[in-house]
């Protein structure tokens, strides 16, 4: 499928501090993989099993493992950015310093499913672990998942049927 082999490269060039890409994503087409992570979605049953794919975000999850990785990889000077301002920090800190490349990642997914007219539903909602294990993740960390396809006209939470519940603008949004 085209749009497939699109979004994976848009994945590939995603944007990442420095570069750092610490991050796997994992495209679920297979009908009896989509029923297993299903049953560990929560309330995002449904929505896993109507998806024509589920796109897993995962950061990598050895500190070690992305060090090896930046420094075959990246140039002198972003190691060096990490080596001063990031290495020293608590291995949390630094995890979570991944996490936020990998959301910088899911950002630029959902915009780009939205340019291409393919529907999307982000999801936490899941049970990351046991996500894990059914795709055999090793050393990565499922973080969250995205339910690709196109709408059923006839769902009722299309915008038209069911607005969107959203804060104000003038609220969430101020100009200087």
């Amino acid at each position: 499928h085209q749009q497939i082999e699109e979004l994976k490269q848009i994945l590939r060039l995603s944007p990442s501090s420095i570069n750092s890409q610490p991050w796997k994503f994992t495209i679920v087409e297979n009908d009896n993989l989509k029923i297993e992570l299903s049953q560990v979605s929560w309330l995002n049953t449904s929505k896993v099993l109507d998806a024509h794919a589920v796109v897993v975000f995962s950061r990598i999850d050895s500190v070690s493992d992305f060090e090896a990785q930046i420094n075959s990889a990246l140039s002198e000077g972003a190691v060096g950015h990490y080596n001063e301002f990031i290495k020293s920090k608590p291995e949390a800190e630094i995890k979570s310093w991944f996490e936020k490349q990998v959301y910088l990642a899911l950002g630029i997914f959902l915009s780009a499913c939205a340019n291409m007219g393919i529907d999307s539903t982000p999801m936490e909602g899941i049970e990351p672990e046991k996500y894990d294990l059914i795709l055999n993740n090793d050393g990565y960390q499922t973080l969250a998942a995205v339910a690709i396809g196109y709408r059923d006209i006839k769902d009722s939470n299309q915008p038209k049927s069911k607005p969107k519940s959203r804060l104000d603008l003038n609220r969430i949004v101020e100009c200087k």
